[in-house]
């Protein structure tokens, strides 16, 4: 397969054919970091393994401090340097949890940090950034553009390039987590971890691949790729797929994947699946209303591939990884009531009333008469095609499940009156 690049970034991109990893690289870099990043708890969770019919274990990186387990492959790289490396300090190109990571760990180590982002990054993610420790350069309307950018620095500056995935060094770090995992969890046969650029999966699946789990036999290894950008599996797999729009797995939103991460993925991973924007909001309701946890859509991605694709993991011992926490509130607030609305305990009900006095106290009485509590009342007169003397009314209502709103609606065209839910996409 051809995968030459044509994006400005993929200019910058150093040969990585001689690149290699191996287990012990990762174990190399669990002995490095190890007391300078969190050892995230592995846990079962009945609740989870109840609806989806099979163990699933779960493993907490969105406890790290910056709240994704992009500070491993970070703080490996760091530790990798020379001190005259050091002391000119590193720049990478990111506006998400890899900028967040480095820039941590640099300050901690005493290395200067220069992060270049878009300049249509989010002001949040340059705050959080700078906080802990990075000096924030901003340049171009895309990755692409604060990626070469960077790489231009890079070279007159003589700072030292991390790379947030397509490096050895850096996949080695973030491959810990795998360590860890099977360490706590020796039953886990089957890994599902999420694919951005690739750099977890790929130290991941090198351990993986390296040993049996506890009942014997190889180990499986799925990547989830959120379908709007479904990048590493059209590489893999040499079929031309678009990329693009937006998804609530921002942090595995990668256009771009990695050429050496491409490599061992191909080598170690048995198959990448996809996942749609439904299932990874269910999957980050679920993860908050159950393990009363908060990750972000690319930590919920293995999550929602199992709720997407049962049958494909029926009788497996599952190991998640929740590889990142860090989600906007409000579009976490907007994700938990589109939930309660897929599942029936929040709706809008869509009425046609006469125009008159009492109309509107008549269609309350149904709602009081069934329990339905109602949270807002929509007018419309002037933007509709009913006749002058017509309304429509949308009403916003809670009950305790989806029967309950069905049985209202039931009750209102027994009533004559007309009533459509209003759908979510």
């Amino acid at each position: 397969m051809n995968h030459t690049a044509s994006s400005p970034a993929a200019a910058f991109a150093p040969s990585t054919a001689a690149l290699s990893l191996s287990v012990e690289d990762v174990r190399d870099a669990a002995r490095r970091i190890e007391g300078a990043v969190v050892r995230t708890p592995t846990m079962l969770s009945r609740t989870l393994s109840n609806i989806v019919g099979t163990d699933v274990w779960l493993k907490f990186e969105n406890l790290q401090f910056t709240a994704a387990y992009k500070e491993r492959g970070a703080l490996n790289a760091l530790l990798l340097l020379t001190q005259e490396q050091r002391d000119r300090g590193v720049i990478a190109a990111s506006a998400g949890n890899h900028s967040q990571g480095l820039s941590y760990h640099g300050r901690r180590l005493g290395v200067p940090v220069t992060i270049v982002m878009p300049r249509t990054t989010p002001s949040i993610k340059v705050m959080q950034t700078e906080s802990v420790g990075g000096n924030v350069v901003l340049e171009g309307e895309t990755f692409d553009d604060a990626y070469a950018h960077a790489r231009k620095l890079e070279a007159e500056l003589g700072l030292t390039f991390v790379h947030p995935f397509d490096d050895p060094h850096v996949a080695a770090g973030a491959g810990t987590v795998a360590l860890e995992m099977l360490a706590d969890a020796p039953s886990i046969d089957t890994l599902i971890v999420p694919i951005g650029g690739g750099g977890l999966i790929s130290g991941m699946a090198t351990v993986a691949k390296a040993r049996e789990h506890a009942g014997g036999g190889a180990i499986e290894v799925i990547g989830v790729e959120a379908a709007l950008y479904p990048s590493m599996y059209a590489r893999i797999n040499g079929v031309p797929l678009p990329c693009g729009g937006d998804t609530l797995a921002e942090g595995i939103a990668v256009k771009e994947p990695g050429t050496f991460t491409a490599r061992v993925i191909a080598d170690k991973v048995d198959e990448i699946v996809l996942v749609d924007e439904a299932a990874l909001e269910r999957a980050v309701s679920l993860l908050l209303q159950i393990e009363k946890t908060v990750v972000e859509g690319a930590g919920a991605a293995g999550l929602a591939a199992v709720l997407a694709h049962p049958e494909r993991f029926a009788g497996k011992t599952l190991g998640l990884v929740l590889c990142g926490g860090n989600i906007d509130t409000r579009l976490l607030a907007n994700v938990l009531l589109r939930d309660l609305a897929r599942s029936g305990r929040l709706a809008r009900l869509r009425i046609t009333l006469q125009d008159r006095p009492g109309a509107l106290y008549k269609v309350m009485r149904e709602f009081d008469d069934k329990g339905v509590n109602i949270i807002e009342i929509y007018h419309q007169r002037i933007f509709t095609s009913l006749p002058a003397k017509g309304l429509i009314t949308d009403i916003e209502c809670e009950a305790r499940d989806k029967d309950q709103i069905d049985k209202l609606v039931a009750a209102l065209r027994d009533k004559g009156y007309t009533v459509s839910p209003v759908e979510l996409n």
